[in-house]
């Protein structure tokens, strides 16, 4: 063998290495991020069963909106926990981050399970159900900074957008396990009376046993070659006044956020309360749809993902804006006249495919905005206030305009705001051609 064969010979060996190495951070990481919106998830999947025993009344939409409530109020802390994270993140590594994160996931979830109902306990009972929502929204809040940090961070420039668009991959897979939950013990092992008095604790206690075997594999995650790098040149600034220093890109965070993630939970944590209520579907009927929908939004993210590493990030983003502001209106409105499994399937799937557009790089494209020493928080917190202000209340607030009577409403508001991000996108620069994320100072 030449000289010069046996030095190609071993730079494939490291590209190979490499790239199993790659590979094998962004599974662990993004099998803990499906464990984390399992949790988070399992609450939603769960409400039409547990609702009734924390928050007795006749009207199931009152219940439903009550629960809705209070799934909004948990992201009113995921700003802190945005800051708290990617403090972490920032000074002491990525690894610990998501480590940490994950373990506080599982005892929000296994509060939940072992939680007296409001017949046994009264107002107590409520008030712990908030208690463990808020340790959960304080983990999802620095999950979302420290995980698109990381995976951003490990995965090679020419992929980014795709390895980064896992991140949404197994977020929905999170949902997506909920629903599988749900349907075994609705089919297979428990009856519809059993789920309601205590078959929805199962869930959560699944939920903590995963939390804690995702903090193990977390433990094993080798830190990104950016943060070490960054240490050896760069001080990390961890404060509130750091980011201070990125108005900028702060404000492009909240901008396009805004329609991406109002969108976003309206068509995976509402829908499956608009489909049971306002469609009027069975239960039955209602988890296949929504199931299925979730499969669909889950296979796009990678394509979109993979679209925007060669023709950007923006014009994806916009495609997401235009048809965004277009189609929602339609299509909700369409939706709740169908009455029809099939045809609610369909029109979800068509709501994704412009969704997607946003989701599949999000990310990426607010990791991009900032340099290593800032970018967990920079992510992080804008993303959390944005989310808790648009994205958290989506169902209270369509839930509110069905109980006045003016469902048709909640159209409106949510193709507005997709319209407000589409302007931002409109202006904003293309992060894959103008990254910071080789910049460390």
């Amino acid at each position: 063998m030449t000289e010069q064969a046996a030095v190609l010979s071993a730079d494939d060996h490291l590209d190979i290495h490499d790239v199993q190495r790659r590979v094998k951070a962004i599974f662990i990481g993004s099998v803990g991020n499906l464990v984390e919106w399992y949790d988070f998830y399992a609450y939603t999947a769960f409400a039409l069963y547990f609702a009734p025993a924390f928050f007795p009344n006749s009207d199931p939409v009152v219940q439903q909106l009550n629960a809705a409530v209070l799934f909004a109020a948990t992201f009113l802390v995921r700003p802190l926990g945005g800051w708290l994270f990617g403090y972490i993140a920032d000074h002491h590594g990525r690894r610990l981050s998501l480590t940490l994160s994950v373990v506080c996931m599982c005892f929000g979830s296994l509060i939940i399970a072992v939680t007296p109902t409001y017949a046994s306990i009264g107002l107590a009972a409520p008030a712990i159900l908030a208690l463990a929502r808020v340790i959960e929204g304080l983990s999802l809040g620095g999950e979302y900074g420290a995980s698109a940090t990381y995976l951003s961070e490990v995965a090679d420039a020419k992929h980014r957008g795709f390895y980064s668009s896992f991140q949404y991959v197994t977020l929905i897979g999170g949902q997506l396990t909920a629903i599988i939950v749900l349907l075994l013990l609705q089919k297979i092992f428990l009856t519809p009376e059993e789920l309601k008095a205590w078959g929805w604790r199962i869930p959560f206690v699944i939920g903590a046993a995963l939390a804690i075997i995702a903090a193990v594999m977390r433990r094993n995650l080798h830190e990104t070659e950016a943060f070490e790098e960054a240490k050896k040149v760069v001080k990390p600034t961890g404060s509130i006044l750091g980011l201070l220093h990125y108005p900028r890109e702060l404000l492009l965070v909240v901008g396009l956020t805004a329609g991406g993630t109002a969108a976003f939970y309206t068509f995976t944590t509402y829908m499956q309360t608009f489909v049971r209520l306002s469609v009027g579907l069975t239960e039955d009927q209602t988890t296949f749809v929504i199931f299925g929908t979730l499969v669909f939004a889950t296979i796009l993210q990678p394509i979109y993902g993979a679209i925007s590493d060669r023709i950007g990030r923006k014009p994806v983003l916009i495609f997401f804006g235009v048809v965004g502001t277009l189609a929602t209106v339609p299509i909700l409105t369409e939706l709740k006249a169908s009455k029809s499994p099939l045809m609610a399937f369909v029109l979800i799937c068509a709501a994704w495919i412009f969704t997607a557009g946003y989701t599949s790089i999000n990310a990426v494209v607010k990791a991009e905005l900032f340099p290593t020493k800032i970018r967990a928080m920079g992510v992080g917190i804008p993303y959390s206030i944005t989310v808790s202000i648009f994205g958290g209340t989506a169902p209270a607030i369509a839930l509110y305009f069905k109980s006045l009577g003016h469902e048709e409403w909640f159209y409106y508001y949510l193709s507005g705001i997709i319209l407000l991000s589409l302007i931002i996108y409109s202006t904003m620069r293309d992060t894959k051609h103008e990254s910071a994320m080789h910049r460390h100072e």
